[in-house]
């Protein structure tokens, strides 16, 4: 049997690829649960990276279930959002990580515009920063084809990602803004925080009332925020959503959706709204 504690070293790294990739923490977590039962059960007398072996693995366990999920999600009802992952303290080391690299609901949401094999390949090189060797090798792909696939995934990334590298305070200062002008009911405060050029996504998945296109009218957008109070009682908390300053908010007590947002440092340039009960159970509150 090999030994767990070279998988245990690599468990943190495998669970990021695998969440990066499908989105869902149950499957990331099943992923990474297969890969331990191969890593207990394969001859790796001859494997000269323990890392290099579990990553493949790892990596072409979460293209086949991606598969089946593009599927799945072909008739799921509205927007599809990845499950958040949320910490209430910043500073815990499950925060910190995740600021290290693109974990953000925005930038996951982009990524859905990138075929599975295409993903992993561009997660590894620009995530993970393998080398293209590296790569090939655990798509069982040519350095050739990687590089390619690769380039032309940044191409699509890129053309929806923000230019700009906002530090934590900045943004969290930002959203504390947003959150007082939204509470005041002021229409016009909200739509000052909005940038001309943004998007709220909406994920309910069926089970509670969402829009099913993207919004980009920020006078829309605006008023919903400054209407929310008739919905009932409505307090907003801060918290680490996938790496970034977000928000949970809470409509009469109940924990009713984890909010991600972009922005230039200025404005709010997009606002991503995972409001699936399903996709909320884990969160603790």
């Amino acid at each position: 049997m090999n030994d767990p504690i070279d998988f245990a070293a690599h468990r943190a790294r495998l669970f990021a690829i695998a969440y990066r990739m499908l989105g869902v923490r149950a499957d990331a977590e099943d992923v990474v649960q297969d890969a331990w039962i191969r890593w207990q059960g394969a001859d790796t007398s001859g494997v000269q990276s323990a890392e290099a072996w579990l990553v493949t693995v790892v990596t072409r366990l979460s293209i086949d279930r991606l598969r089946a999920a593009i599927a799945e999600r072909e008739v799921y009802e509205g927007l599809w959002l990845p499950e958040p992952l949320v910490a209430v303290d910043e500073e815990t080391p499950e925060a910190q990580a995740e600021r290290a690299s693109a974990l953000s609901l925005a930038y996951m949401w982009l990524l859905q515009r990138l075929g599975p094999e295409e993903r992993a390949a561009f997660l590894l090189r620009q995530v993970f920063d393998y080398d293209y060797n590296e790569v090939a090798e655990q798509l069982g792909k040519s350095e050739a084809a990687c590089r390619q696939m690769v380039s032309r995934a940044g191409d699509r990334v890129q053309q929806g990602q923000s230019r700009f590298d906002i530090p934590a305070d900045t943004h969290r200062q930002l959203l504390q803004r947003f959150v007082e002008a939204s509470a005041s009911g002021d229409k016009a405060a909200v739509r000052a925080l909005l940038a001309e050029d943004l998007e709220l996504v909406g994920d309910g998945g069926g089970k509670v009332k969402s829009f099913g296109i993207v919004i980009t009218d920020p006078d829309k957008i605006a008023a919903l925020y400054a209407g929310m109070h008739k919905l009932g009682a409505i307090e907003y908390r801060a918290a680490m959503v996938n790496g970034e300053p977000g928000l949970l908010r809470f409509v009469d007590g109940k924990l009713e959706s984890a909010q991600g947002f972009a922005t230039d440092g200025q404005r709010i340039t997009g606002i991503y709204v995972v409001r699936n009960p399903d996709k909320l159970a884990h969160i603790v509150n």
